[in-house]
């Protein structure tokens, strides 16, 4: 066995975020064959953090299949790749995840922040756009008290738990109502998306109003997203409407990457006896109905309500029985949009930059 049947079994392996072989795209960054250990650098890119330890995983298993009796130990590094150009608007980055839900107060705010901050801490670049303009709650989560300011003509988001946002919120006075029409609308997310300094993103996340309206199809004409989530709670009455965001995104040519159950059953303080107080399984099974995804779920807790009240979403992640939920919602996400890349057909490769 030498050093070339190694890189045969290598090309083999596809890159997560592109769906290309790993040698094509010069991702091997390293390759020792001696005494019987094989040694195996490989380059990932920010992306696809979330799944780096599964794809390190896949690719020890396959080397440990093609060569058995070899000690295979696989490194891994960052990989550079810039994003290209998204949209009218010229922004740099790779995937725009709109999160949106047809009805309010099911927590989609919260699971639009617990997802930029899951990718994030993962170690991907993330931006959070706060699109509910007429209700922008993503400041009070994060306990953003700053002002966005100008440098260079262009607006610098506020940095918090790793995640550049801009909302609405951090614009208007505490308790004054944003009362505008369609063209303003269109018109303030315009400039959320040209004249922000977002810099070199993995990932944006827009937070969408509540319902069917306008921002929506503004965001599908401006920037057209990468995909939907959609957020519901168990009961048929939520499930109900969020049948009808599904149809709202694919009218407007927004692919739907998935379903999360948000406020999905109570764990008692107490006991320890789950409570599945609102039903259980409902966006699951209308998930499979509709040939969604379904992403995951997040618990009804008091510790995830007191945190998000007091600013503190972020530290969410360090909750034993919500943080499992919190990061396999991630995972699952970003798979799947691995796995669609995959499927599609592979272009001839570019020069690398």
């Amino acid at each position: 066995m030498t050093e070339s049947d190694v890189q045969k079994v290598l090309a083999r392996f596809q890159d997560p975020e592109t769906g290309r072989n790993v040698v094509q795209l010069q991702q091997i960054h390293g390759l020792t064959l001696e005494g019987g250990k094989l040694a195996v650098t490989l380059g990932l890119t920010t992306w696809a953090a979330p799944l780096w330890e599964e794809t390190r995983e896949e690719l020890t298993a396959l080397l440990q299949k093609e060569f058995p009796g070899l000690d295979v130990s696989v490194k891994l590094i960052e990989h550079f790749r810039p994003a290209m150009p998204q949209g009218q608007m010229a922004l740099q980055v790779k995937s725009v995840i709109a999160v949106g839900a047809g009805k309010g107060g099911v927590g989609k705010s919260s699971i639009a922040a617990y997802l930029a901050i899951g990718l994030a801490r993962a170690g991907a670049k993330v931006g959070l756009m706060d699109a509910d303009l007429y209700g922008p709650s993503i400041p009070h989560l994060l306990g953003i008290r700053e002002q966005p300011y100008m440098a260079y003509n262009k607006i610098q988001p506020i940095e918090k738990a790793g995640v550049k946002v801009l909302s609405m919120g951090m614009l208007v006075p505490p308790g004054e109502a944003v009362i505008w029409r369609g063209p303003m609308l269109h018109s303030a997310l315009t400039q959320f998306l040209q004249d922000t300094e977002w810099g070199n993103l993995d990932y944006l996340v827009i937070d969408l109003p509540p319902g069917t309206g306008d921002v929506a199809i503004s965001l599908s004409q401006l920037l057209p997203p990468s995909g939907a989530v959609v957020v519901c709670t168990p009961q048929d009455v939520a499930l109900l409407d969020a049948t009808k965001a599904i149809a709202m995104f694919r009218k407007v040519n927004i692919p739907v990457l998935g379903m999360v159950e948000n406020m999905s059953f109570f764990l008692c303080s107490n006991c320890g006896a789950r409570h599945d107080i609102f039903g259980t399984g409902g966006a699951r099974r209308r998930a499979g109905e509709m040939g969604v995804p379904f992403l995951g779920e997040v618990p009804l807790e008091t510790r995830l309500r007191v945190l998000a009240d007091e600013g503190r979403i972020a530290a969410a992640f360090d909750d034993a029985t919500a943080r499992p939920c919190l990061e396999a919602i991630c995972r699952t996400l970003v798979r799947g949009m691995a796995d669609d890349r995959r499927k599609k057909p592979v272009q001839p490769t570019l020069p690398l930059l």
